[in-house]
């Protein structure tokens, strides 16, 4: 069952984008897409299509404060396989 759960969150993490995302939440703690978008200089809808990815493989999760939805990284095994192979994105 492992490798089903490695090869899914491989496959979240496959894109430049999304990546950098979870990279993101994972260093800062929490971020809302208006801040994503800034930051990786792509389009608001764009980032919305990659946190779905992510949200959908269980690596980030969202919490509605207001008007905005703050991500958060979610995923202890994610967390550590990130960590492990020390992105310098990821500092």
């Amino acid at each position: 069952m492992q490798a089903e759960e490695y090869a899914k969150i491989f496959k979240a993490l496959s894109h430049p984008i999304r990546l950098n995302i979870a990279c993101g939440l994972l260093h800062k703690g929490k971020c809302n897409v208006n801040t994503m978008v800034e930051r990786l200089h792509v389009s608001q809808s764009l980032v919305s299509q990659h946190i779905n990815i992510l949200k959908n493989a269980g690596i980030i999760k969202g919490c509605r404060e207001g008007n905005l939805i703050w991500y958060t990284f979610e995923n202890k095994l994610a967390k550590q396989l990130l960590q492990n192979i020390n992105l310098k994105i990821c500092e």
